[in-house]
């Protein structure tokens, strides 16, 4: 999972942001499961990257300032 850049957010719709942060949502769920149950991940800057993914969406499906 990499970065989501702007351009790649301004060509989705809504609901598919809404879908690609429940997608996202899950995948954090798994992994904090991981951690909690002693087992380190895979990547553990996932996790950081996975965050960062989902504040961005719900920035600019709440029509916050980004960058352009």
């Amino acid at each position: 999972m990499s970065r989501l850049r702007q351009n790649e957010l301004k060509q989705m719709n809504p609901s598919e942001l809404q879908q690609k942060a429940a997608e996202l949502r899950k995948e954090l769920m798994k992994l904090n499961a991981q951690i909690a149950s002693g087992t380190t991940p895979k990547s553990p800057g996932h996790v950081r990257i996975i965050k960062k993914n989902i504040a961005r969406i719900m920035q600019y499906l709440h029509g916050g300032k980004t960058n352009t």
